[in-house]
């Protein structure tokens, strides 16, 4: 038996509503004002571990937000099996603030807990993406998604979802490197998917049949 989508979306985005806002409170606890022994300046300077790790995490948060936003304007059914992966999708997302206060807290100490911290952190972002791969693909063999999808995108959507575990990847093998290094590269990341790819939302307003077959990209 398959149901509408829409209760999926809305409650995905809520999920990801609290995520922030958990995100932006742990900043608040972790803000100079929590430090009176140190001078602003001094202050500001001590958390950019912690600033560093609000950004760089905000920033995947939101692309996978975003990427969920695209994908689920294709879905227009849904089975029980992809309820499934989308909580797990929700699961790793909801894991992010968590591995992200690791990350904040462990960036000044040993080699050894660096790498373990960017381990977990880079363990969260790859169980999130292979389980948003599996929805993607779940829904094309169920035929969950619009029927007037252009097979072509479709493709190039799947093709896109599965470079992004790989980056992540390289990204994190630069942890050997420099810890530092290696969460600037998933900045990078996080920017070069601000660029429109296949799949994603036009720029400008256009017609149903426009934005389903994935014309004007």
């Amino acid at each position: 038996m398959v149901r509408d989508a829409s209760r999926v979306e809305t409650f995905s985005d809520g999920v990801f509503a609290v995520v922030l806002t958990v995100m932006a409170v742990e900043l608040l606890q972790n803000g100079p004002a929590r430090d009176p022994g140190k001078q602003l300046p001094d202050a500001l300077a001590h958390a950019w571990p912690s600033y560093l790790a609000y950004v760089i995490t905000f920033g995947i948060a939101g692309q996978i937000w975003l990427g969920h936003h695209n994908m689920w304007r294709y879905v227009v059914r849904v089975d029980q099996l992809l309820l499934v992966f989308n909580l797990l999708v929700l699961l790793f997302v909801a894991t992010i603030p968590f591995t992200a206060d690791l990350l904040s807290d462990n960036l000044r100490r040993s080699p050894a807990e660096q790498r373990l911290t960017a381990a977990l952190y880079v363990g969260t972002v790859l169980g999130e993406s292979l389980f948003f791969n599996l929805s993607w693909w779940w829904a094309r063999r169920r035929h969950l998604l619009h029927p007037e999808l252009d097979p072509r995108l479709a493709r190039a959507v799947a093709w896109r979802l599965r470079l992004r575990p790989l980056l992540y990847l390289i990204a994190f093998a630069f942890v050997f490197v420099d810890p530092i290094l290696s969460l600037l590269l998933y900045l990078l990341l996080v920017g070069l998917s601000l660029i429109r790819r296949p799949g994603d939302l036009p720029r400008f307003a256009a017609g149903a049949s426009e934005e389903i077959n994935g014309r004007g990209r």
